[in-house]
């Protein structure tokens, strides 16, 4: 089985030659529970269980500044009732989401990369890469927010006042905008050193950050009793560099506080001096729930991930829920709306020790802060690993001795870096929420994705979820983006689509799966059991085609002409390997196929394949005849190249497109499975030459036309397509100067001069379908009435009016030839029969007869594009069979593009 690790497959001499470029597993890797994400180092080891790895960071991320500095913000602008609504729908969206989640973890192995990893290997690399790189800008932009907050409530404390133009006391920092971004700077090179050391150091820190948080906590619950009612004057910088000054108190326990604190009150934001609203606000506490994937982050270090992920982040996530109710209601029913809205760091003031407060907002915000950029940096490594974005993410995949992505933790502290020039927490808070919202709905798209796939390998342990809380958790996340900001929430999904296209046509190949063929695979199960063969019309008839192909090399002409005549019906190319299974050790079939489907990327045809092994090519034409295809999707029509003895020319040899001296690299740099061009060349042996022996005998060949005739197939025969041009994929041919020529009269049998048999209505329909497709969409059809004009029975004015309304009827436009051929009539054997003996012997037609029907297409069909004619019904008897073949090969000889054709089904209708 193929490694999940295993990098995608990119184009070009590093899909070949991965170990060079640092990318390909062990082809026989040891059967280890946890694969190494770099061949060059071993893989670190996974300490962490699912307190100290899921648990702590999560609830340390969801904590982080909104604790502390923006609980009286949420309350104040949006009261009580309000603000718990916005509680019990943000948690209610990451609530759908933590099941998803809970369900792909609990499917199988996770490694590093979190969310990435989950998304990408259940949809793909296209939509798992842009989403991975979204989550990642999500959380470089969370990082910048944690360092604001941090800093905000740093100057809270120790900037200067703004009313006194010297220091005092502990408040000694000036403040301003290009300060604030000086201290957010050291913050993040704090952080960039703590990151460097390695995820460990956080780990074995993080727990006693979150006791100094839990004190800090505690200290707020104890004071709400312990402190008595206080009066504050709060002071702000307004415009004009004019001082505001507010009056607000602190009550304590009081049922007249909380009663004027249920409702909205939306008012100016002093940080940001805009009027706050419900979607800003829910913005703002959104990023409180931001931090559910710390835990699925930190996969890479954990003993159990499967284990770990879902149990932690539950029990995180209720724990989070229920402080943010508790201290909701603390602060409604205590604080008055001034001193919520006027002091986000109004927690410090009514504390029993202010420091308390301080240092749990100060552990809470770097703590999160470099949660964040630990989880930025190990999705930025996923991603180069998985070399999805090329040269640009590249040096991110290095690591150090310890496997701590270094360069890719650089990478996130310059984005993070970025990002402080904002320069107020509110002010990115939506940008941030968006990200994280589109990034949720991707999540819960995977997990719906597998779930209606109904693939039997996706059965996770974790069982409480449903394609329901899936669809639910996708719309609720869509729905809420776009509350919160239409611009940023359009933006970021043209983003999305910008990426997905990028990956879509760089055209990446990877070992990890693609949800997409499972989806596919599930609906046209469905759908074929819906397309009932019962209720078949011929109004609905369409070519499906069964192309019997014994070399590529010699019929890829054929190949490509076919591709345009079966009018979006089904197309398949059948080739039998000669073989009996009882003495072969394996079915050598299985191996040919990709070589074979690689064969038609390169000729860029709508194509399937179906391969066989026979002891005969007869008998393996019969299998394919009765077993390609399903339900109402089976071939109708049988197309084989021309009996005769000429010598085949490779095309392989003609076209740039096989004789590109790279590798593996196909015209659109499609990278073929591991199938690359020179083994693909080596694969289809070289062309027959004169000398060499044929597969197939004259009488064999005959025999499979009569086959497919009596199981009710069409029968075409294509001949000298060889000197066809202009039918490859990047052909700009129209047709304008193409013709197509079409004798729908059985020319070996002049007295036949029925024009609506079913034979020549199919031999009609045949060519005007190719004068539908995209390159013969302008070519001229010319159809051939053969007439005895010499002949005292002048029917053939009426049956040539007969015909052009049978074309009005048809709406065939095409331009009707009248062709004497009273010559060519003269040279037949009058005393032979017009039609075949009761016996199946056709008739002994002369060599003159046969040159001169040759002579009489030559001059009017030699410049003809193709060229279709009619194939007559071959003898029953095996021993005429060499007979049938000269007669067809004399008539066809030197015409240029030429299909014989033989309907046996109806297929045209006059009616609606």
């Amino acid at each position: 089985m193929s490694n999940e690790r295993t990098p995608l497959i990119t184009s070009g001499v590093c899909g070949l030659t991965a170990v060079a470029c640092g990318a390909a597993p062990d082809p026989t890797p040891e059967p280890t529970p946890e694969p190494t994400s770099d061949p060059a180092n071993p893989s670190p080891p996974r300490k962490l269980n699912t307190f100290f790895g899921v648990m702590v960071p999560t609830i340390l991320s969801m904590f982080s500044i909104i604790l502390f500095l923006r609980t009286g913000f949420v309350v104040g602008h949006a009261g009580l009732l309000q603000g718990l609504l916005m509680v019990i729908v943000a948690y209610t969206i990451i609530s759908l989401t933590i099941l998803s989640i809970c369900a792909i973890s609990t499917n199988g192995a996770i490694q590093g990369g979190g969310a990435y990893y989950m998304i990408s290997r259940s949809l793909g690399p296209e939509f798992g890469g842009s989403i991975g790189l979204m989550f990642f800008l999500a959380k470089v932009c969370a990082c910048g927010e944690y360092v604001l907050g941090l800093v905000e409530a740093i100057l809270d404390v120790f900037g200067v006042d703004p009313e006194s133009s010297v220091s005092e006391g502990v408040r000694v920092l000036p403040q301003g905008y290009w300060f604030t971004v000086l201290y957010s700077s050291v913050i993040l090179l704090l952080c960039l050193l703590v990151c460097l050391v390695g995820a460990h150091i956080y780990s074995r820190t993080a727990f006693a950050i979150l006791l100094v948080v839990t004190v800090s906590l505690l200290s707020v619950f104890i004071s709400s009793v312990a402190v008595k009612p206080l009066n504050f004057v709060i002071t702000h910088q307004g415009p004009g560099n004019q001082t505001l000054r507010y009056n607000a108190s602190y009550t304590g326990f009081s049922a007249t506080t909380l009663r004027n604190n249920l409702g909205s009150g939306y008012s100016l934001d002093y940080s940001t001096d805009s009027v706050m609203s419900f979607a800003t606000v829910f913005a703002v506490m959104f990023t409180s729930c931001t931090g559910i994937m710390a835990g699925a982050n930190m996969s890479g270090e954990l003993k159990t991930p499967s284990v770990s992920i879902p149990k932690g982040t539950i029990v995180a996530v209720f724990y989070t829920f229920t402080v943010y109710v508790l201290l909701f209601i603390l602060v409604s029913a205590t604080c008055d709306r001034t001193l919520l809205v006027q002091d986000y760091g109004f927690l410090q003031r009514i504390n029993i020790w202010p420091p308390f407060v301080t240092i749990g907002i100060c552990c809470a915000s770097l703590s999160a802060a470099m949660c964040a950029m630990i989880g930025a940096s190990r999705i930025l490594h996923a991603l180069a690993v998985d070399q999805l974005f090329g040269l640009p993410l590249a040096p991110a995949a290095v690591t150090s001795k310890s496997g701590n992505p270094w360069v890719s933790v650089l990478y996130t502290w310059g984005l993070a870096q970025c990002v402080v020039f904002a320069g107020q927490l509110n002010s990115i808070a939506s940008l941030v929420t968006v990200f994280y919202l589109l990034a949720y709905a991707a999540v819960d798209l995977a997990c719906l994705a597998l779930e209606w796939a109904s693939a039997p390998n996706f059965r996770p342990t974790f069982q409480l979820f449903s394609w329901h809380t899936c669809l639910l958790g996708i719309l609720s996340c869509l729905v809420m983006m776009f509350v919160i900001n239409p611009v940023y929430s359009s933006g970021s999904i043209v983003l999305l689509l910008v990426l997905l296209l990028f990956l879509h046509f760089r055209s990446p190949t990877s070992s990890w799966g693609y949800i997409s063929q499972a989806l596919i695979f599930h609906q046209v199960r469905k759908y074929l059991l819906m397309l009932d063969v019962r209720k078949d019309h011929v109004k609905f008839w369409r070519p499906q085609v069964l192309l019997m192909v014994a070399n590529p090399r010699s019929s890829c002409q054929l190949i490509l002409f076919v591709n345009q005549l079966k009018k979006g019906g089904l197309y398949v190319l059948g080739h039998v390997q000669l073989g009996d299974l009882d003495s072969l050790p394996s079915d050598p079939v299985q191996q040919q196929y990709n070589f074979w489907l690689s064969l038609v990327d390169k000729l860029g045809v709508k194509a399937f394949v179906d391969l066989t092994l026979s002891p005969s090519v007869r008998q393996g034409t019969q299998h394919l005849l009765r077993i390609t295809g399903l339900g109402g999707m089976k071939p109708n029509t049988l197309i084989l190249g021309f009996y005769d003895s000429c010598t085949p020319e490779d095309f392989f040899l003609q076209d740039t497109a096989f004789c590109d001296s790279s590798l593996g690299k196909g015209s659109e740099g499609e990278y073929n499975f591991g199938v690359d061009l020179p083994s693909l060349q080596a694969h289809f042996p070289p062309v027959r030459h004169v000398e060499s022996p044929r597969w197939l005998s004259p009488e064999e060949y005959v025999g499979i036309i009569s086959d497919a005739i009596k199981m009710n197939k069409n029968v075409c025969l294509g001949r000298y397509f060889f000197q066809l041009q202009g039918e490859d994929k990047d052909s700009a041919v129209d047709g304008s100067e193409r013709t197509i020529d079409v004798w729908p009269l059985n020319l070996l049998q002049p007295g036949s001069r029925d024009y609506q048999d079913v034979c020549s209505l199919f031999l009609l329909q045949m060519a005007c379908v190719l004068n539908m497709s995209s390159k013969w969409r302008n070519a001229k059809m010319r159809i051939f009435l053969n007439v005895e004009t010499e002949s005292s029975d002048q029917g053939w004015v009426v049956n040539e009016e007969t015909f052009r309304e049978l074309l009005k009827k048809l709406r065939i436009r095409a331009s009707i030839k009248i062709v004497s051929w009273d010559s060519v009539v003269a040279h037949h054997d009058v005393t032979q029969p017009d039609v075949e003996s009761s016996t199946g012997t056709p008739q002994a037609l002369s060599e003159d007869f046969l040159s001169a029907v040759n002579c009489m297409l030559m001059e009017n069909s030699s410049q003809a594009a193709v060229c279709f004619l009619y194939l007559p019904r071959p003898p029953a008897h095996h021993s005429q069979a060499q007979q049938y073949l000269a007669q067809l090969e004399a008539v066809t000889n030197g015409l240029g593009p030429t299909l014989l054709i033989h309907g046996v089904t109806p297929v045209t209708c006059t009616d609606l």
